[in-house]
């Protein structure tokens, strides 16, 4: 399908394209990589001193970005399983990721690993 020259022509293009990057574009790279990997994370989501929610098993978090202009959004989102008797352990039926969001403006909340 592709000859020798035309691989080695996409591989010189592709390794131009990476070290053209701004420092602020590869560093976006590396975040999105760096997300890609997983930490079984644990977000917890406060009301005033209190928990009110927690989600735990969370492979990464990420931030939303616009679609139309490259802006990042004021929320982020994830997925994890829901921690709903609050205990910090995942009994029966707490084991379904669900998809949750949290805004940055108004919600108070604290993402950590797995201690």
């Amino acid at each position: 399908m592709f000859n020798k020259s035309t691989m080695i022509t996409f591989v010189a293009a592709g390794s131009f394209a990476l070290t053209a990057c701004t420092q602020e574009s590869q560093n976006k790279l590396g975040r999105s990589l760096q997300n890609w990997t997983g930490t079984d994370g644990i977000l917890e989501i406060y009301a005033g001193n209190q928990v009110v929610k927690r989600f735990m098993k969370i492979d990464k978090i990420s931030t939303a970005t616009g679609t139309s202009r490259d802006v990042d959004r004021p929320y982020r989102f994830g997925y994890g399983i829901m921690d709903e008797n609050l205990d910090g352990e995942l009994g029966a039926g707490e084991n379904e990721k669900i998809y949750f969001e949290f805004s940055d403006y108004s919600t108070p909340y604290i993402f950590f690993e797995k201690p």
